[in-house]
């Protein structure tokens, strides 16, 4: 885990470098609900592969974040209305620290519906917020339309006016390059909601968070 003189340090060469950053995030775009036709709607491929149903990761979701599963039913409730059936989640933990610059640090496993294996991730990346202080939460992230794990190590924009909060859990749309992400954050985690960034996901972990 980060100590709080790492955090410190990451957040000040974070006040000099994220504006630019996240001015450059290799070609792609934040977006809203109202840009994209398609929001919300399920991805043509998707009918042919394997995706998880709501009642699949309640239980799930549930455990994970160790709420009811009528507080996990909630949450997911509000992505499934939005984005339909994912193909794939990623469960795992996250390290942040801000002073209204900030940056945040995360590892967990990717699984997808139907497949055996589950896949090691990393992210990291800088955040522009209204808040100060580190903290360390748990994050359950739905992935949609990703048909190549090659694809997911890239880096993901917040999608604008996608973030909000139910039962006690935080949610926030992240997408790029026709793929979105839906990490849903709980306790400590909610802070995530107040920050612009974007978030990097990679195979190994990297310290740099541009």
């Amino acid at each position: 885990m980060m100590t709080r003189s790492l955090i410190s340090t990451l957040t000040t060469t974070a006040l000099a470098l994220t504006l630019g950053a996240c001015a450059s995030t290799g070609g792609t775009q934040t977006a809203s609900r109202a840009d994209d036709p398609d929001y919300g709607q399920p991805s043509e491929y998707q009918s042919n592969i394997d995706t998880y149903s709501r009642e699949e990761l309640v239980e799930v979701t549930a455990d994970f974040f160790g709420v009811t599963a009528e507080a996990a039913a909630s949450a997911l409730e509000r992505v499934f209305s939005d984005l339909g059936r994912p193909v794939g989640y990623i469960a795992g933990e996250e390290v942040s620290g801000a002073a209204g610059i900030g940056v945040r640090y995360g590892e967990g496993y990717l699984s997808l519906k139907g497949s055996p294996d589950q896949q090691k991730v990393y992210w990291q990346g800088p955040s522009i917020g209204f808040d100060a202080g580190g903290n360390a939460s748990r994050v359950f992230t739905l992935v949609y339309r990703l048909n190549d794990t090659d694809r997911l190590y890239q880096r993901f924009p917040g999608v604008e006016g996608s973030a909000y909060f139910v039962a006690g859990l935080g949610v926030n749309y992240q997408r790029a390059d026709g793929i979105t992400l839906a990490p849903i954050r709980s306790g400590v985690g909610l802070r995530a909601g107040a920050n612009v960034g974007y978030l990097a996901y990679s195979r190994q972990r990297n310290w740099i968070p541009f």
